[in-house]
């Protein structure tokens, strides 16, 4: 059948197709910006074109034939096959498996709550997503973007700096009750401590509170002590239950502050010399699909607050 519909049977088949929907040959025309008389006229062609009859024109209202019906279903569903694939091709969507590489505790507080949204910007893309610690090697490859923690050095890697980190202590309000308020750095000896063992690649047990009290002049507090944990999501929960005080990121606490689960008692917030970008071989930003993911991520990290 296809064979045989040239171009001006194909615009009869738009009219049909519109007439159909609105079983009015007026409103067909409104909707076409043309007159009655066209659109009854092209019908008719289309009708003695294929050779039956697709409306009973009754008084007052048209009625599809059963052989319109059927044509008005397969031509309906054509068209908005069309349309939706027209519109996939102006909006750029790609399809095909991603595979997204992530630090855990990065993914879970920054990436995942922001997924639903690249899901809703690119809906044919499958991300194929995994959690891996920052310590791990990337030299192996099996990634087409890797959202990692570390001072930006990856041999044989291409990176996009994505947002830099500042940490500070933290800890549940409950916590200071019954204990001498956290004024100063001294204060700490009457707290138990937290620590992410596992805060950046080559990092010690105690590496974030010793670059903290370092860089605002308490070096002497001593932070050897208390509770460790292989993940900063770990570390934080346990701030909240109430278990000491820990070193958070910014990048990934701002709900627990906002919602006051934890607050931070002293005011200086210290920055890093490292900062989350995203890692991938070089050459890899030519495939379209890995270009749109990898533009979004920073699209998203420019919206962070504290983030030009």
């Amino acid at each position: 059948m296809s064979r045989t519909l040239n171009a001006q049977t194909h615009a009869w088949l738009k009219v049909f197709a519109v007439s159909a929907r609105h079983l009015s040959f007026t409103r067909a025309a409104e909707e076409l910006h043309v007159t009655t008389g066209a659109v009854s006229q092209q019908i008719k062609q289309l009708e003695e074109r294929l050779g039956f009859k697709l409306f009973r024109r009754l008084p007052r209202r048209l009625e599809l034939t059963d052989e319109g019906r059927r044509l008005a279903g397969v031509v309906d569903e054509a068209y908005q096959s069309v349309g939706q694939e027209v519109r996939r091709l102006r909006s750029g969507v790609m399809s095909g498996v991603l595979r997204l590489r992530s630090v855990p505790s990065f993914l879970a507080k920054w990436l995942m709550p922001r997924l639903p949204r690249l899901q809703a910007r690119f809906p044919d893309i499958e991300l194929h997503v995994t959690a891996e610690d920052s310590n791990l090697s990337l030299r192996d490859g099996d990634f087409d973007l890797a959202l990692d923690l570390n001072d930006g050095h990856y041999p044989g890697l291409a990176i996009t700096p994505l947002m830099d980190e500042v940490i500070f202590p933290v800890c549940a309000p409950g916590l200071m009750r019954g204990r001498p308020p956290l004024r100063r750095p001294e204060d700490l000896a009457w707290y138990p401590l937290l620590h992410d063992v596992t805060a950046w690649r080559g990092s010690h047990d105690y590496a974030e509170w010793e670059h903290y009290l370092t860089a605002i002049d308490a070096p002497h507090v001593n932070v050897r002590r208390g509770y460790t944990f292989n993940r900063n999501q770990l570390t934080m929960e346990a701030a909240i239950d109430g278990m000491g005080v820990a070193i958070a990121r910014r990048t990934l606490i701002t709900t627990e502050l906002q919602t006051g689960r934890l607050v931070a008692p002293f005011a200086q917030r210290v920055a890093t010399d490292k900062h989350y970008g995203i890692v991938h071989a070089p050459g890899a930003l030519d495939d379209r699909r890995i270009r749109a993911v990898h533009d979004w991520l920073v699209e998203e990290a420019r919206r962070q607050p504290g983030q030009d």
